[in-house]
């Protein structure tokens, strides 16, 4: 396949006579390339460095679309029609955005090619409402997730164009070619793990500057994440694979430069979205990247440091949101700064195997027999720790695309030589410096955040550059807080030769305004609010004209017959009685909430949908007595409360097997979550429902909190249609909520048009397959409400430890639980000193006696002073329905702007 453009007027010519050793080479994530914005980063960059060397650009696929085909491969899309639909669309849009109209000839025929290949897949492929389909082949995954990066690129040499940048394409698998698999791989790694050579050719880098010059263009585009094998077959380089693409076309050309452009400025000292006073690492050795990114920093993947290094090619780390910011410098030419914690990093998806005998002790050969499973298996052990009866290892099974098979036939095959036990769900927390064993001793009190979580693992690293310790999931990343808290420097100044740079937060300052502008309708009543807070020493304001905003969002939904409010969110009576005039119905999950509800509005039965988790019989009686609709999301009361249920109509929650959110306590499906009916018990559970002459007239789902990607309600909404097999009487498919509010810089808004359109989608292609019309629901809480609420609390005191500052507030967990919950964010400002320019970092703090008692940690606020009020915004859902009287504190009332009090 090949693709050129003709030039433009303005296009500059390359510098003639090129032999291939001037090459820089960039490469542009998914979250770059799925955007117009991104485009013209690229753009702009290729304008920048054209005059001096000839260039070339890898791209990934646009953010989502590998996922999208991830689930096909594994046998869980049930309609591939609507998939290449959806995913040619997001190109179709992209190229909208820029000025275009229609795909050109080269895109065309790929979009054609890629259409054609879904068709022919096996029809054991496709899922059913009664089970998954089947797993494609290595090789035929190979080939589909192909299509991701190949898609966008082709697509790349048209937007480019659009912009004035003459490019041209070249196909990756023409350029890479992949090692013959070794002996000890499984037959899958050499298709979708590959590695390839690492060696400079002259030809190639003259062929392709020839190319440049020929053709007048300005840049050869090129796929990421894909090569060939021998025989001319379309490999992978593994997920992240477009990284290692972009550093072994480097090495191929001898490039001067490698800059790997993402949606961040570098490497920071701790994940920046989790922990904002992380800080940006300027320079760092190859060796240190790599084991800051091998334990879980995802800017850019570990395998491609190594052939970088031998090559001797710098590595930039820059962000397409902030071009002008030089990012991180990888190069042997890092400076040593002697012992020291660079960054603090944790990798969730860790699995750890426990082998446990008596029989190894001083039995010569037990690790070799143990490490010879393991490498039958193509698993490749990460940390390992031993004593004279117990071997245990960690497996990283969140990158391997065939890991549950691998790990099942893994552990019975070590049975045959010790016990094992297999320990799922675990994650690693690491620092990573230099020097790291002579300075235990100043590591010592950080160790104090370890008191109260059971390590599973601890190991450290030979190469001196690392310490690890294994936890269990849900404990790393307020890990990450605390050790980050204690062992990374903040710095007032910094120090020219610092290692260290700008905290995030100092470096996304300018991106809030956005954030501010859209959800800070305090701005516009400050003074009311100024002279509500002279009067209550703290309290919840709320502005109903933005619930009624929200409101009509949902209500605009073409492809929804109704919206349910799921009350828990928020239960004030002013709330719910507007809510009610408006037309929204309310979803309740006790019976507590049904009387409190219909005492505060009058609300009638047809109006609630009562969903119990986990209740006592008597609610299930109640609510059937009253007439309400009824959600069963366990099976066992199907199974056990028979003389209940007979003859009665319900709705049915469905556990889809995975949940999705911003944090693991909001997750509300798959194994690890008490809600909902797992699928392999639906057609049991059918069978049963007719023995009782039980009709559900309902199917609900809901996976989580703070769903960002409308993709995620089109894959349930299909996934409940194709229970109608089961379920012919539903009525109603009850999408649940979820939908996302943004709450700090970078977030992104919820895209209800592209999710009504989905879900339009969806809804045409039932009807059309012959399917009887059902009703979609929605079931919102934080959309509804949660910008509606501040919280308005006083500065008590301030105080300054060290380099770290804290400012008190007269109220914190006891009104205001979610950050200490769940490390929920809610945007903070000094409303006393709204505008001022001076700023300072901060830890806001409240006045309850635990530790946890932090309302956000590293803040920058207008400096603050005793009496100051202070202002906390997203706080309309889940704030004052979870607070509290801890410490015998009264948390905040709640008012209604503009409503006497």
């Amino acid at each position: 396949m090949s693709n050129s453009q003709s030039p433009t007027s303005d296009a500059a010519a390359p510098q003639t006579g090129t032999t291939g050793s001037n090459w820089v080479v960039l490469k542009f994530g998914g979250t770059s390339v799925a955007s117009i914005a991104g485009w013209r980063c690229i753009a702009a960059q290729v304008r920048r460095l054209q005059q001096d060397s000839p260039l070339l650009v890898v791209c990934s696929a646009l953010a989502g679309v590998t996922n999208s085909l991830l689930l096909l491969a594994e046998g869980q899309c049930d309609d591939v029609e609507a998939l290449a639909d959806t995913i040619i669309a997001r190109h179709q849009q992209l190229l909208v955005a820029a000025g275009g109209d229609s795909f050109d000839p080269a895109m065309q025929l790929l979009v054609g090619q890629f259409r054609d290949y879904l068709k022919a897949l096996p029809g054991t492929v496709i899922a059913s409402a009664k089970q998954p389909g089947k797993r494609l082949q290595a090789a035929q995954q190979a080939q589909l997730l192909a299509y991701g990066e190949l898609l966008s690129t082709t697509l790349g040499v048209q937007l480019l164009q659009l912009q004035g940048v003459a490019a041209i394409w070249r196909n990756s698998r023409e350029l890479l070619q992949a090692q013959p698999a070794r002996a000890h791989h499984p037959e899958h790694h050499a298709w979708l793990n590959a590695e390839c050579d690492m060696v400079a050719d002259v030809k190639v880098q003259q062929q392709l500057a020839a190319a440049l010059h020929a053709q007048q263009a300005q840049v050869v585009l090129v796929p990421g994440f894909v090569a060939a094998n021998a025989d001319g077959a379309t490999v992978l380089l593994g997920r992240g694979g477009s990284d290692t693409s972009c550093v072994y076309l480097a090495v191929l050309l001898a490039a001067r430069l490698v800059e790997i452009w993402t949606d961040v400025p570098g490497l920071f000292s701790a994940n920046p979205r989790q922990v904002g006073n992380a800080r940006l690492l300027r320079h760092l050795g190859y060796m240190e990247a790599q084991e800051i990114a091998a334990t879980g920093a995802r800017v850019l993947h570990p395998r491609c440091l190594r052939p970088a290094q031998l090559a001797g090619i710098p590595i930039h780390v820059r962000s397409t949101h902030q071009p002008e910011h030089p990012g991180t410098i990888i190069s042997d030419q890092a400076r040593d700064f002697g012992a020291q914690v660079k960054a603090i990093v944790s990798r969730h998806g860790i699995t750890l195997v426990v082998m446990e005998t008596l029989g190894m002790w001083h039995q010569v050969g037990f690790l070799a027999d143990a490490f010879a499973v393991f490498r039958q298996h193509g698993v490749s052990v990460d940390l390992v720790a031993t004593s004279e009866s117990n071997v245990t290892c960690s497996v990283d099974t969140g990158e391997q695309l065939l890991q549950q098979q691998q790990l099942q036939a893994l552990e019975k095959d070590l049975q045959a030589i010790c016990r094992v036990r297999v320990i799922p769900d675990c994650a690693v927390v690491a620092l990573v410096g230099r020097g790291i064993r002579t300075m235990l001793h100043r590591l010592a009190p950080a160790f104090e955040a370890f008191e109260e979580r059971r390590i599973l693992l601890l190991t450290q690293a030979a190469n001196d550059l690392n310490l690890s310790v294994v936890v269990a999931s849900e404990h790393a990343d307020n890990l990450v807080h605390q050790l980050h808290e204690l062992l990374i420097p903040r710095l007032a100044r910094i120090p020219e030769e610092s290692v260290f740079g700008e905290s995030w937060q100092e470096l996304t300052q300018d991106q809030a305004k956005p954030l501010q502008s859209r959800a800070s309708w305090y701005r516009e009543h400050r003074q009311t609010l100024l002279e509500l807070a002279a009067q209550h020493p703290c309290a919840y304001v709320y502005n109903l004209a933005v619930v009624r905003r929200q409101a009509a969002v949902l209500q605009q939904m073409r492809s929804i017959k109704r919206v349910l409010y799921a009350m828990k969110a928020n239960n004030n009576v002013h709330v719910l009685r507007l809510l009610r005039a408006l037309g929204i119905g309310f979803d309740c999950v006790s019976m507590d909430e049904v009387l409190y509800l219909q005492q505060a509005t009058d609300a009638g039965v047809d109006e609630i949908l009562f969903t119990p988790n986990f209740a006592p019989v008597t609610e299930y009686q109640q609510a059937l007595q009253m007439g309400l609709k009824l959600t069963i999301d366990n099976g066992f009361i199907v199974q056990n409360w028979d003389g209940l249920l007979r003859g009665r109509e319900v709705f049915l929650r469905v556990d889809p097997g995975q949940g999705h959110g911003h944090h693991q306590k909001v997750k509300t499906a798959g194994v690890h979550s008490k809600f909902g009916i797992p699928l392999n018990e639906l057609a049991q559970l059918a069978q049963r429902c007719q023995q009782l002459d039980l009709r559900v007239t309902g199917l609900h789902v809901h996976i989580g909190s703070g769903l960002t990607l409308p993709d995620n309600w089109r894959r349930s909404a299909e996934l409940l249609l194709g229970l109608l097999q089961l379920f012919p009487q539903v009525k109603v498919i009850d999408l649940g909520g979820g939908l996302s509010v943004a709450s700090k810089p970078g977030d992104d808004d919820l895209d209800v048009a592209r999710l009504d359109q989905l879900l339009l989608d969806v809804q045409q292609q039932h009807v059309q397959r012959g399917g009887a019309e059902v009703a979609f629901w929605l079931e919102p809480g934080r959309f509804l409400v949660s910008e509606a609420g501040v919280l308005l609390a006083r500065v008590t005191q301030t105080k300054g430890k060290g380099d770290v500052r804290y400012v008190g507030l007269n109220t914190g967990m006891n009104s205001l639980l979610r950050p200490a919950l769940y490390g929920a964010y809610h945007d903070i400002v000094n409303l006393s000193r709204l505008d001022d320019a001076e700023q300072q970092l901060v830890n806001v703090v409240g006045p309850i006696c635990e530790t946890g008692d932090i309302i956000g940690l590293d803040r920058m606020l207008s400096r603050c002073t005793e009496g100051d009020v202070v202002l906390i915004a997203n706080a309309g859902a889940y704030g004052a329905v979870m607070s509290n009287h801890y410490n015998m504190r009264t948390p905040a009332p709640e008012l209604i702007l503009g409503m006497a009090q």
